[in-house]
């Protein structure tokens, strides 16, 4: 089939406002993590490379544009799950996933001061937050528990949130926790090898 000028300016058009989107969240991500939630379009659209009136069209209120960057980050950690649980041991798997969301967590906090500001825009985002990754996690948890290397009966919610805490926890070097995530990841899996092993 021969594609005509007026099929492929379409499409050239549509491939256009992809990359525009993702470059546009990822400036948006980069410029709160940095700035707070608070930073200027004009330097959110410098850094993406797009006019501020691009943004706009897309997102017409800062809440639109911060809500967007929680979910696309949100889905990327979601994914994440489903990829590191098809690829390694639920054990093991969790424990990589656990560097995942110490990622999601710290783009969390560039937005910390949106979410927790009483605006209605945000009110869905922490239910959310949990009914998207929850699933994913409680598949890796239970096939864990199946083969004996993970604990059984932890309820992916609140494991979700105790790492959540541990990562959300900042050390003088600006680093997340490790060795606390690490305890209570050994604490999830030590108990259910020592029962196998017995």
């Amino acid at each position: 089939m021969t594609v005509g000028p007026e099929t492929a300016e379409p499409r050239r058009k549509r491939a256009d406002a992809v990359r525009n989107t993702e470059a546009v969240l990822q400036a948006a991500k980069s410029a709160f993590a940095e700035l707070g939630v608070d930073a200027p379009m004009r330097e959110i659209s410098a850094r993406a490379g797009v006019g501020v009136g691009t943004i706009y069209r897309a997102y017409p209120q800062r809440s639109d544009l911060i809500t967007a960057v929680f979910r696309r980050e949100l889905d990327a950690t979601a994914a994440e799950a489903d990829r590191l649980a098809a690829e390694h041991p639920p054990a093991e798997a969790i424990r990589l996933w656990a560097e995942s969301l110490a990622r999601f967590v710290g783009t969390k906090r560039g937005l910390a001061a949106a979410l927790h500001s009483g605006d209605p825009a945000y009110a869905p985002l922490p239910e959310q937050f949990i009914g998207v990754l929850g699933p994913r996690v409680q598949r890796i948890l239970d096939a864990g528990a199946a083969n004996g290397t993970i604990r059984p009966g932890v309820p992916a919610k609140e494991l979700i949130h105790a790492l959540s805490r541990l990562v959300d926890s900042r050390t003088e070097s600006g680093a997340y926790d490790g060795l606390m995530v690490g305890v209570l990841l050994d604490g999830l899996t030590a108990a259910s090898a020592q029962s196998a092993s017995s």
